[in-house]
């Protein structure tokens, strides 16, 4: 009777594990993460799992760092995670990327921390979507300005870990941070997201960590 019931309790929670493709102790698996422009850590900080990402350049040279769980693609649905970037004036760009069809051809959401508590304009600059290669934040900037970047509500600490969440949808784009009631931005899509596509974690520049990532596809 013991043994079943540890065998009940047990093997439910090994198989979980093993389907798990979030798995960040497995990020250095070509079987189970896509790594490009990026090298990945799984890292402890304080009792959470997490992975540590560093950019391999940046987005003026045409580089940005991705990290994709192998298999997982996503046409519409709900992308959550925890980041922590940190306070310093250009050297902190995460979040995710999805409707990925290779290292230049991707949407992405993501967040300066080193914005988010600091004067307009820069305030209103905090949480960023991009389309690339046609629409990098330069020309979104220059040509549509205040529309696809915006401050955060809830305000977090910029050294600190806060979540996201981020809601794609066939032809918007929600994103929600900290638990916030109204959204942070709330973007029209740039890219024809017709089909699923892999989505991951996203970085520039500099590094990031990243931890509880979920995706959630609507179909």
């Amino acid at each position: 009777t013991i043994i079943t019931l540890l065998l009940t309790v047990c093997v439910p929670a090994i198989a979980q594990t093993a389907r798990d493709p979030y798995a960040f102790a497995a990020v250095s698996d070509t079987s189970r993460w896509t790594l490009l422009n990026v090298d990945a850590e799984p890292v402890d900080t304080a009792g959470r799992p997490a992975l540590h990402l560093v950019s391999h350049g940046d987005s003026a040279n045409g580089i940005i760092g991705l990290a994709l769980p192998k298999g997982e693609v996503l046409r519409t649905g709900v992308v959550e995670l925890d980041l922590k970037g940190k306070s310093l004036r250009g050297n902190s760009f995460l979040g995710i990327a999805f409707n990925v069809t290779d290292a230049r051809q991707f949407e992405a959401i993501y967040f300066r921390p080193f914005n988010f508590n600091v004067d307009p304009p820069f305030r209103d600059r905090a949480v960023q979507y991009i389309s690339w290669p046609a629409n990098t934040w330069e020309v979104l900037r220059k040509g549509r300005p205040g529309q696809f970047e915006a401050r955060v509500a809830n305000v977090p600490d910029a050294d600190d870990w806060f979540h996201a969440r981020i809601e794609i949808k066939a032809r918007e784009v929600r994103v929600y941070v900290n638990g916030a009631g109204e959204p942070s931005l709330v973007v029209e899509r740039l890219a024809t997201g017709d089909v699923p596509r892999p989505v991951g974690l996203f970085v520039d520049t500099a590094d990031g960590f990243y931890a509880n990532l979920r995706i959630s596809r609507d179909d």
